[in-house]
């Protein structure tokens, strides 16, 4: 089994056993610094995990791997097969996840396209400003400052510079196409709604809180153009002293 594919079964069982415990009863929050850690660490593990698309009965399987590991007992799949079989279940799922974020991002993009005031471009995202601005449109050689949430089509949020409260900078033409073509759209000042299909955002490879083949909904807040101070031109480098010719004196001359 490859070893970075290991911690995230062990969390997936160790979800599972705790399900009916945590019915009954449910633990305190951790509370050192030691315990947020470990706790962090299976939360994100688990979340990076969701990428396999497992049904209840898959982690109860998982479940039992996990017991019969703690146990010491012999694992019915050899070691030479194990790392082939992961690797084709992963593609698989990946694929099967994928499919069913694309279906659910083409009733987002369609509906999302319906609102009013909403222009769904011929690349297929979907702009819809939400206050106008009245500065500076930038273009795809710009750099940018602003603020923005982004959420996945069903709601969770995955990422805001106002949940940091520290506006982002990035230069336009080094961000998802989505972006690069929308906040062009934009003028400093203004506020809009983009919807990105997974093409022009992160594809089938998706990224850890991103689903494979998730359509993502951003609102951006345009807050400056950044003009760049140009970089100071290199100070010339000092002209090489003559070089003396044979026989001649180089010593300095004396008082």
């Amino acid at each position: 089994m490859p070893k970075q594919l290991l911690p995230s079964l062990l969390v997936a069982a160790l979800v599972s056993t705790g399900a009916a415990a945590r019915a009954q009863d449910t633990p305190p929050p951790p509370a050192t610094d030691d315990q947020k850690a470990i706790y962090a660490l299976g939360y994100n593990l688990w979340r990076s995990l969701q990428t396999y698309d497992l049904t209840p009965e898959e982690v109860e399987l998982l479940e039992r791997a996990l017991d019969d590991a703690v146990a010491g007992r012999e694992s019915p799949v050899k070691p030479d097969e194990a790392g082939p079989l992961l690797e084709t279940f992963r593609k698989a799922r990946v694929e099967r996840r994928a499919a069913k974020e694309k279906e659910a991002g083409k009733a987002a993009l369609d509906s999302a396209a319906a609102e009013p005031g909403a222009v769904k471009t011929e690349s297929g995202m979907v702009y819809r400003e939400l206050v106008a601005g009245t500065g500076a449109t930038p273009t795809a050689a710009d750099t940018v400052s602003v603020h923005y949430k982004g959420t996945l089509v069903d709601g969770t949020e995955f990422d805001s510079s106002y949940t940091r409260k520290e506006p982002a900078r990035f230069p336009l033409a080094r961000v998802i196409p989505c972006w690069t073509e929308g906040v062009q759209k934009m003028k400093v000042g203004g506020k809009a709604k983009l919807v990105c299909p997974s093409d022009l955002a992160y594809g089938d490879r998706g990224r850890p809180s991103i689903p494979p083949g998730a359509t993502l909904v951003f609102e951006v807040e345009l807050l400056d153009v950044v003009k760049l101070e140009p970089k100071p031109a290199p100070a010339p480098a000092p002209a090489p002293a003559p070089t003396p010719k044979p026989g001649s004196d180089t010593k300095p001359p004396s008082n």
